[in-house]
């Protein structure tokens, strides 16, 4: 492959977020995960805006805390002003409002901090693929139409894994969710195939990812909800 086709199969990222440090760390996840790259960063919505009228980024990580606009109403001004990139949220903020508002703005997904590697890679696997299944949709009928709006999109061929996942894995944990009396967590599933805890739960967020799996959460007396992982009829 030339030096031109990977730049053409890239998926350049524009960084921002108003912590120099924590920009810096995100570069860096970013830059672990194929095909994406990091084309700039911006530290207020001021600059995103103008790095994004420079640099023509197909994804944003935005932060919402930002010195002098709230992350949000960044994106309608990225919209007025003619980019249709678009836009992943990463951010503190919990608030029930909020995330509406994020819907509502059209953000392909909601990350909250902290997060590890592990946490952003999913989800940007996840968007690549979607994206990679949207670029080529044919409408054909209200299936295709509902698939697209849903992102519900049918299963990715095994040719069309992401880089590091095996067809041989990937079939042992959808056997194990299809046998499943109920739901799956990330541990559950690890034992019941042999495979890692972190596998396991990177192969289940994949089948939520292409609509083959969906998620429930269910909470206990403490800590982080556990999320539970079934397997669509």
């Amino acid at each position: 492959m030339t030096a031109a086709s990977d730049k053409a199969d890239a998926i350049d990222v524009l960084v921002v977020d108003d912590d120099f440090m924590v920009a810096r760390v995100h570069h860096a996840f970013v830059e672990r995960v194929e095909p994406f790259r990091v084309v700039g960063t911006a530290h207020t919505g001021g600059q995103a805006i103008e790095a994004a009228d420079e640099l023509r980024p197909d994804l944003i990580l935005l932060d919402l805390y930002l010195p002098d606009l709230f992350g949000l109403d960044v994106i309608p001004r990225l919209r007025t002003a003619g980019h249709d990139c678009d836009v992943m949220v990463i951010s503190a903020a919990t608030e029930a409002d909020t995330v509406r508002g994020a819907v509502r703005r059209g953000v392909v997904d909601y990350l909250l901090k902290p997060f590890d590697f592990e946490d952003l890679r999913l989800r940007l696997e996840r968007y690549a693929a979607q994206r990679g299944r949207l670029l080529t949709t044919v409408v054909r009928g209200q299936a295709d139409v509902d698939r697209v709006l849903a992102g519900a999109f049918a299963p990715a061929p095994a040719s069309t894994l992401p880089k590091g996942m095996s067809v041989e894995t990937a079939g042992l944990v959808e056997r194990a969710l299809r046998a499943a009396d109920g739901t799956l967590s990330a541990t559950e599933c690890a034992a019941l195939t042999g495979v890692s805890r972190v596998s396991a739960r990177r192969y289940l967020e994949y089948f939520h990812g292409t609509g083959s799996a969906e998620v429930s959460l269910r909470y206990g007396a403490a800590g982080r909800p556990e999320r539970r992982y079934g397997w669509r009829a």
